[in-house]
């Protein structure tokens, strides 16, 4: 079915699990008081590690209130699940319920204005690739080992293997979170589940409105889960990509685009938007936070599979731009990938004049990971949050950490109380040289 115009998409519920709280007023108010949640590793033992600090989501415990208002029965089914959840599983959960209850979709006993269909009511949602925890395989390993404490591989399928949980897979799946969000929701709609990083959630930004505009579903959640802060995934980051690491105050370490920056903060989170379309959410009078305008994809690498980051983001922005029919000199701002990473922060900022020319000096850029860092795939929709937040209040919240201008990064950083404009340009790219970037605007009486 051809993509209509007609159908405009807007976004009608907003839910976060971030390092700065459990709901969007607490990630904004973080971000607006200019508050790091770098701290100590507290959920595994970083002893042997040359890292001891992240952006730990501490709020989240996992427990049943975490995940907001719940109806008896969903409530019911979300305890039974937790057992089947990682913890990426469980904050996608508790964002996308949140999210639900903003858009007040479900509460009062159901869905709003006598019950939706169900088979128009999709979910599109992105995560990282799922790692197991050492714990659940420990007491197996542990019963293999011979008397001279080697692991003898031939006793595992007797002896190891029936000490591993038997749901101990459905745990790690990455197509989890949709199928448990779909499932405590009766989501019957377009479903899918997508795995590129850091780009995952402008990914299912893009899938969920053009979901939408072909008319296969009139509303659709986006939404994104991912973590760094794991004992496994912290090494793979430590041995692939540049992290932040000093004795100095770690809530100064990530730095985007100052001259000083040296790498990554790592970070976890969940974030959901419900997207519905304009028409739909009028008759069942939602509160409009927003409206999509503009959302593409593309990837660039070399012939030896090394992403070519500022080519990848360059072309995504410029599509996300023309796809929105709106001049770069009605952007009110931009937010940043921002990683803080001496390569990835000048090939983004070299993007973004590539993208959008002349302007790229004028437009205030704002980075949320200066505040909690890298969360994986959740960073894109928690900084679209952020930045349809900002919208709405009229003001940004200033770039931390970025004291000293790079040469190599003329971007103009934002400054506190910076008007925020009526729209926004965002975007993200994984090493790989996969990028996603959305034009977002406010959508004031259905006019853009």
């Amino acid at each position: 079915m051809p993509v209509s115009a007609e159908r405009r998409v807007v976004v009608t519920g907003m839910g976060v699990v971030c390092p700065l709280g459990l709901s969007v007023p607490d990630l904004v108010a973080g971000l607006h008081a200019g508050r790091s949640a770098v701290k100590p590793i507290e959920s595994f033992c970083t002893d042997g590690l040359p890292l001891h600090h992240a952006a730990e989501a501490r709020a989240f415990t996992g427990e049943i209130d975490n995940f907001g208002p719940l109806e008896a029965e969903t409530k019911k089914a979300i305890r039974k699940g937790l057992k089947v959840m990682c913890r990426e599983s469980q904050m996608a959960v508790a964002a996308a319920q949140r999210a639900l209850y903003d858009s007040r979709l479900v509460g009062g006993g159901g869905l709003v204005g006598g019950g939706h269909p169900p088979e128009r009511f999709g979910c599109v949602f992105g995560s990282d690739y799922m790692l197991t925890l050492p714990e659940d395989f420990t007491a197996g390993i542990a019963r293999c080992r011979g008397a001279d404490g080697h692991f003898d591989f031939g006793r595992w399928a007797g002896d190891g293997m029936p000490l591993l949980n038997p749901l101990w897979l459905l745990k790690y799946l990455p197509n989890m979170p949709a199928s448990h969000i779909a499932i405590y929701n009766d989501l019957r709609g377009p479903s899918n589940s997508i795995t590129i990083r850091e780009a995952s959630g402008h990914l299912a930004i893009g899938e969920a409105t053009m979901t939408i505009q072909r008319g296969a579903a009139d509303i659709m959640l986006a939404g994104a889960t991912g973590t760094r802060v794991h004992p496994m995934k912290t090494v793979h980051a430590l041995q692939s990509e540049q992290i932040a690491i000093g004795t100095d105050d770690p809530t100064t370490w990530s730095r985007p685009f100052d001259l000083h920056r040296r790498g990554m903060v790592l970070g976890e989170g969940a974030a959901v938007l419900v997207l519905e379309e304009l028409v739909h959410a009028r008759r069942r009078g939602a509160t409009i936070h927003g409206e999509v305008l503009g959302a593409a994809a593309r990837q660039v690498s070399d012939r030896l599979g090394l992403g070519l980051k500022r080519q990848a983001l360059g072309l995504a922005m410029s599509r996300a731009l023309e796809a929105a029919g709106r001049p770069v000199a009605r952007l009110g701002h931009v937010h940043a990938h921002g990683l803080s990473t001496v390569g990835g922060d000048r090939d983004e900022a070299q993007a973004l004049a590539d993208a959008c020319g002349a302007e790229a000096s004028r437009l205030p850029v704002v980075a949320a990971k200066a505040h909690f860092g890298n969360l994986g795939a959740a960073s894109g929709i928690v900084e679209c949050i952020a930045s349809l937040s900002a919208l709405q209040e009229g003001r940004l919240f200033g770039l931390l950490n970025h004291t000293t201008p790079d040469p190599s990064c003329p971007v103009r950083p934002a400054v506190a109380g910076d008007p925020a404009g009526d729209s926004f340009l965002s975007s993200s790219v994984t090493p790989q040289g996969q990028a996603a970037a959305v034009v977002m605007a406010l959508c004031v009486d259905g006019a853009v």
